[in-house]
């Protein structure tokens, strides 16, 4: 079996580690990969061992049909048995579909986003596509909204590596690189730094939360175009001294299982990688019940979920776990036999080729 894979993001986080380790794993299993990734990709780079072929693309942004030269002269050339797309930048969920559908290849789409769209628009996108594979059943929920038939649908969770997410805390390291006293209460808000992430809610109830729990630090970890506006506002919330900007951190398993919680009042999330990562740490975690979240944050089990907004129940979450150390152990173990159970690698591999098997019926 041979498999075209097609992923367009350019650096080794979120979508593009997934696909590195689905290749990897398929390899494990004998299959024949094939990877087309922009010429000046992470993916590409690292992936490509786990390839009998690595296609670096061209394609710049704005440029979608010349993505799709590129995807027929590919498989014109490879003949793969089947094509998986699993971006959408560049329009590949598109393009990649449109190729596949006019050389009469088998074509799956991983859909990693929760971003609802026109009936129209899935009509047509989704057509081009013989199999769409969903990382959560909440993105599952929002393909069924629009039209997309539950026979074409498989939710396949994303998976972590788990053996890479067990370490034990270094309180003193931890202290030190982050400037924290010692018997400080650590939140970790682990997103990038845009509207629907949801810091803002946060932000807003801090200043009470932060008077009951003077030792109370948040560390924001992520870049986005909101961190000036949110600099701003903790200024403006005089909370300099109980919030950090942390910036993107590549070491940040290691930092994980010093978190005493994890927030996230996302408004909107197809998955949560970096709730996956937490809970395998074994930290709890405050987040809403929106998207894929409630398939990893089970309510009063590993964590706590608010509803999208709603700064009231957050407050309360905070102060309910925020003030029983015990309840913050107890969930932290739960979370991580969760992760065990349900988000390995294996079984995100396991899954993949279960879909192409029926879709070649091998």
């Amino acid at each position: 079996m041979k498999i075209l894979h097609v992923e367009t993001g350019r650096h080794l986080y979120g979508g593009a580690r997934q696909v590195a380790w689905i290749i990897e794993g398929l390899q494990r299993h004998g299959i024949d990969n094939l990877l087309a990734a922009p010429a000046d990709s992470a993916i590409l780079a690292t992936a490509s061992a786990h390839c009998s072929d690595a296609i670096p693309l061209q394609t710049r942004k704005g440029s979608g049909f010349a993505l799709y030269r590129e995807l027929i002269a590919a498989i014109h050339h490879h003949r793969p048995d089947l094509i998986h797309v699993h971006s959408r930048r560049l329009a590949a969920d598109f393009w990649g579909g449109l190729a596949a559908r006019r050389l009469g290849i088998p074509a799956v789409l991983s859909r990693r986003v929760d971003n609802p769209e026109a009936r129209w628009l899935a009509a047509i996108k989704y057509g081009l596509f013989d199999h769409i594979i969903t990382i959560s059943d909440g993105i599952r929920r929002v393909l069924l909204s629009e039209g997309v038939p539950a026979a074409k649908l498989t939710t396949v969770r994303s998976a972590i590596d788990i053996a890479a997410f067990n370490h034990r805390c270094d309180a003193k390291a931890f202290r030190q690189t982050f400037v924290l006293d010692e018997n400080a209460i650590v939140i970790g808000v682990i997103a990038q730094l845009i509207p629907r992430k949801g810091h803002r809610y946060l932000l807003d109830v801090l200043p009470q939360i932060a008077e009951q729990h003077p030792m109370l630090k948040v560390i924001f970890f992520g870049q986005g175009a909101e961190e000036s506006a949110l600099k701003e506002a903790v200024t403006q919330a005089g909370l300099e001294q109980v919030v950090q900007f942390a910036g993107f951190r590549d070491d940040l398993p290691r930092w994980l299982a010093c978190l005493d919680l994890v927030v996230h009042p996302a408004d909107m999330e197809g998955l949560g990688i970096s709730l996956i990562q937490a809970a395998a740490c074994r930290v709890p975690i405050i987040a809403s019940r929106a998207g894929g979240i409630p398939e990893i944050v089970h309510d009063g089990n590993n964590g706590i979920l608010i509803e999208p907004g709603n700064r009231e129940q957050l407050a309360t979450a905070l102060r309910t776990l925020l003030g029983d150390p015990a309840q913050r152990r107890r969930m932290g173990d739960n979370g991580r036999r969760l992760v065990e159970q349900a988000f390995s690698i294996e079984q995100t591999v396991s899954g993949n080729l279960a879909i192409y098997r029926r879709l070649l019926a091998i």
